[in-house]
C-alpha cells in the first residue's frame, strides 16, 4: 500500500465524511436536525438547526484523517512486529469479577505505512543504516509534508452552529426585552443578560488555546526534518522508529500486578482509577427536594519511568535522552483494563472507604490506563542535537569516525521551538490537525458574535 493515490494537499476547501459507523449515525441526525430546523422556520428551529451543524461539525474529521486511516489499515506490518505487538480488541478476563481489557483496534499513532521489522534491524550496530541506507517509507523527505484543506466540513459547520445559536439567542433576548418594557416579565427574570458575556469569554479562551495549537502545528509543518546521517549538531526535527539503546527497554507491571504487563516500552504512564458515585441532594427556590446520583472518576496513583533510546529513521540512529524532554505525547493509550474489584481487598477497602469518607459515595468500578512509547513504534520529535563525551563514546565502543554516534538529542528549547516527543511520524500526526484558518476563524467568529449581543442589551 502506497500514498500514489492520495493528495497530501487539500487545497481550500475539502467535504468531508464520517469513516466510522458509529460517527456516520450522529452525523445524519445532525443533517436531519438541519433539514427539520429549516423547515419550521422559527426561532425554535434555528436552535435545531445550529445544534444540528454541530453534530455534523464534531463527527466530521480532519481533511486528511479518513484517507490515511485508509492506507493506514490496508497496509501489512512485518510479522515480527506484529507478534511483539499487544493483542488488540476486547478480552473478557473473568466474567464473575467483572475483569475486562482492551487494547485499540484502530491507533491514529501508529505507523501508516509499512515499518521495517526487527528482523531486518543491524542487531551488531545500532547506529547503522538499513539496507541500502535509504530513509523509511514514512519519512518526510519521501512523502512530503501534508497540508491540511484551509476550510472543511467541520469548520462551515462550526461557523454556522455559532452563527445561528448567536442569532437565535438574540432573538431570545430581543422578545424579553419587549416582555421587560411592557411589564409582563421582571428585569430580574431576564436570564439572557449574561449570554453575551459567556459567548465573549468563550470565544477569547477558544481563540487562546487556537492560537497555541496553531503555533505548535506551524512549527510542525516549517521545520525541515533532517537525515539522521547528516544532522548537524543545533536545533533538528527528526523522524524515526523506536529502537533499543544499550539500556534496552523497560517491560512496565501496571501497578505491580504481573497479569498487567507492557513490554518493550522506552517511555511509559499509567493511571489508576476509581469509578465513585454518590447521592447529591438539591432544593429548588420552592423548597423542593431531588436526589439525583452523581458519578466520576477519580485518581489513586500512577507512575512513569523512562531509558534513553535510539531514533532509527533507516539512513541510521542517534541517541535520544528522553529524560531530557519536558514535553512528551505518548497518543492514544495502548491498553485499559477494568475491573469491579480492586487487586486486593486491603486495596478493596482503602478506596472504598476513602470514597465514603471523603465523596459520601462508594466505588463502583477499578480502572488502569497505560500509555507507552514502544520499541517499532513511530516516532517524531524536535530537540537540540550535542555532541556526546568521550567518556560516554568510549563505553560503547564508539571509534567517533561516523558523526551521528558522537552525538545526542537533547530536550532543549531555543528561541522559536520548544522541544518534545510525540509518538507518531510527521504524517500521522499531522494528518490529524485542522487547519490554522478553523483553529483561529471559528473563535474569533464566536468572539465578534458575543460582542455583536452586547448592542441588544
Amino acid at each position: 500500500m502506497s500514498l500514489d493515490n492520495v493528495n497530501l494537499d487539500r487545497g481550500f476547501f475539502h467535504l468531508t465524511k464520517p469513516y466510522r459507523w458509529f460517527n456516520w449515525i450522529f452525523w445524519i441526525i445532525g443533517v436531519l436536525l438541519v433539514v427539520a430546523g429549516a423547515a419550521t422556520l422559527s426561532m425554535e428551529g434555528g436552535v435545531l438547526a445550529a445544534f444540528g451543524f454541530l453534530a455534523i461539525a464534531l463527527c466530521s474529521p480532519p481533511s486528511l484523517e479518513a484517507d490515511l486511516h485508509k492506507v493506514r489499515k490496508d497496509a501489512p506490518q512485518p510479522d515480527d512486529l506484529e507478534e511483539a505487538a499487544l493483542k488488540k480488541g476486547y478480552e473478557l478476563e473473568s466474567w464473575f469479577f467483572g475483569r475486562s481489557s482492551y487494547t485499540p483496534t484502530a491507533d491514529p499513532n501508529d505507523w501508516i505505512l509499512p515499518a521495517p521489522g526487527p528482523s531486518t534491524w543491524n542487531q551488531a550496530d545500532r547506529y547503522a543504516p538499513d539496507g541500502d541506507g535509504t530513509a523509511i517509507l514514512e519519512h518526510p523527505s519521501k512523502v512530503g509534508t501534508p497540508q491540511p484543506a484551509t476550510l472543511s466540513t467541520f469548520g462551515v459547520c462550526m461557523v454556522m452552529f455559532i452563527v445561528l445559536l448567536c442569532v437565535s439567542i438574540g432573538s431570545m433576548m430581543v422578545d424579553q426585552q419587549a416582555a421587560i418594557d411592557n411589564g409582563e416579565l421582571l428585569e430580574e427574570e431576564g436570564g439572557m443578560k449574561y449570554a453575551p458575556l459567556a459567548i465573549t469569554v468563550i470565544g477569547f479562551i477558544w481563540l487562546l488555546i487556537g492560537y497555541f495549537q496553531h503555533k505548535r502545528q506551524q512549527q510542525m509543518i516549517d521545520t525541515p526534518t533532517s537525515l539522521v546521517r547528516s544532522v548537524a549538531a543545533g536545533s533538528a526535527e527528526l523522524v524515526g522508529q523506536v529502537r533499543p539503546a544499550p539500556e534496552q527497554w523497560i517491560n512496565v507491571v501496571v501497578d505491580g500486578n504481573p497479569n498487567r504487563m507492557i513490554p518493550g516500552c522506552v517511555d511509559f504512564r499509567w493511571e489508576y482509577e476509581v469509578y465513585v458515585c454518590r447521592q447529591v441532594t438539591s432544593t429548588d427556590s420552592d423548597g423542593n427536594t431531588t436526589t439525583r446520583e452523581e458519578c466520576n472518576w477519580q485518581s489513586v496513583r500512577s507512575d512513569s519511568g523512562y531509558v534513553p533510546f535510539m531514533l532509527h529513521d533507516g539512513t541510521g540512529g542517534i541517541r535520544v535522552e528522553s529524560g531530557s524532554f519536558k514535553r512528551k505525547d505518548l497518543g492514544n493509550y495502548v491498553k485499559m483494563w477494568t475491573s469491579s474489584h480492586a487487586d486486593t481487598l486491603r486495596d478493596h477497602f482503602q478506596t472504598e472507604f476513602a470514597a465514603r469518607l471523603f465523596r459520601n459515595g462508594d466505588v463502583r468500578k477499578h480502572r488502569w490506563t497505560a500509555y507507552a512509547l514502544r520499541i517499532g513504534n513511530p516516532v517524531y520529535l524536535l530537540g537540540m542535537v550535542k555532541p556526546r563525551s568521550r567518556a560516554e563514546l568510549d563505553a560503547e565502543q564508539i571509534d567517533g569516525t561516523v558523526g551521528h554516534t558522537t552525538i545526542s538529542v537533547h530536550g532543549e528549547d531555543t528561541p522559536g521551538m520548544k522541544a518534545n516527543i510525540q509518538r507518531g511520524t510527521e504524517l500521522a500526526n499531522l494528518g490529524r490537525i485542522r487547519s490554522s484558518a478553523e483553529l483561529l476563524i471559528m473563535p474569533i467568529v464566536c468572539v465578534l458574535c458575543g460582542i455583536a449581543l452586547f448592542a441588544l442589551l
